[in-house]
């Protein structure tokens, strides 16, 4: 797999504006965000999109989830709500190639998303 922004990110070779951090999970706020709160949560060991998981990732995928969970939590979003995304490959809008997740929050959000 090449090397991303993500994974220069993850090891501090470029700036981000990092809001989380533990052993597996760093999560940091999108350049160009999409919502007033606009947070990537990615792995430290890179995948590189959803389809490219397999069974011995469960565990990294649950815990991508759960720091997005709690963030959300800790922030105060969880009770007006916010919304997780995945994007896999180019038609679902993957445009970095390590996999990760959107937190978006801070507006109401809309169905069908686009």
């Amino acid at each position: 797999m090449a090397d991303t922004i993500f994974g220069k990110i993850i090891r501090r070779d470029i700036p981000a504006d990092i809001v989380y951090e533990d052993e597996d999970v760093l999560a940091f706020r999108d350049l160009n965000p999409q919502a007033p709160v606009h947070v990537l949560f990615v792995p430290k060991r890179a995948i590189a999109s959803l389809d490219e998981a397999q069974p011995g990732d469960a565990e990294l995928l649950g815990k991508l989830l759960l720091a997005a969970a709690a963030y959300a939590r800790e922030q105060g979003l969880a009770k007006d709500g916010y919304r997780t995304v995945i994007n896999c490959n180019e038609h679902g809008g993957q445009t970095v190639f390590h996999l990760h997740v959107h937190l978006l929050a801070g507006r109401r959000m809309h169905w069908p998303p686009g």
